[in-house]
């Protein structure tokens, strides 16, 4: 049954790994730039990144799925399904690291930022050098969990047509009728992806962890 249809289902677990890993890439780098924003002295800036983390983590990833596909191409933006997904998943996942990224922001000591800016470095050197390096590397577990939720989340891509995962075991379910095994073992799939996205946060954070 599901060895009949394993290139099909190779093929979609190959673009779920690609939406997986450029969103999550594309919204790590977001997510740094947003969280600079938000703890930058430009009020605009502060109020802006405010803004964007309050929109995305209030409104649901399918609305915003739904809407980038029907609306843009209406606005004359014309993407690839599989690409506008993954820009959604993008600006999408970028408001949660950037409230993981923020957490870690205020962990680190402000004498070091005071230190910091008494031997002169500017602002963005000191969040370049000392800020950010620094809340990173206090964060890594909290954004495995953003990465093992964007990995989800990669299931509503198959509601927008881009034949991933999900989509591939359900048109495979719709020939062979057999629900239960077929959906179980996309659902160990998508297990076994998770596990190694926290395996890695945990190898990672015992490398990098700062001692206090």
């Amino acid at each position: 049954m599901l060895l009949d249809n394993l290139d099909p289902l190779l093929r979609a677990l190959g673009t779920t790994l690609v939406v997986l890993l450029v969103s999550a890439a594309g919204s790590l780098l977001l997510g740094i730039l947003v969280t600079v924003a938000r703890v930058s002295p430009v009020p605009v800036l502060r109020a802006a990144a405010f803004g964007y983390v309050q929109l995305f983590v209030n409104v649901p990833l399918l609305a915003l799925l739904l809407l980038a596909v029907f609306a843009l191409p209406d606005a004359g933006l014309v993407m690839p399904l599989t690409t506008t997904v993954i820009v959604v998943l993008v600006v999408y996942e970028a408001a949660y690291v950037a409230e993981a990224v923020r957490s870690g922001v205020n962990s680190v000591p402000p004498g070091q930022v005071e230190a910091a800016r008494a031997l002169g470095f500017t602002l963005t050197q000191v969040l370049r050098l000392v800020i950010v390096p620094q809340a990173l590397r206090t964060v890594v577990q909290p954004l495995g969990n953003v990465m093992i939720a964007l990995l989800m989340n990669t299931a509503l891509a198959a509601t927008v047509g881009v034949v991933e995962l999900t989509s591939a075991v359900n048109k495979v379910n719709l020939v062979e009728a057999q629900p239960i095994p077929i959906f179980a073992a996309a659902g160990l799939v998508y297990m076994a992806i998770a596990l190694a996205i926290g395996l890695a946060a945990g190898r990672i954070e015992k490398k990098v962890a700062i001692s206090r």
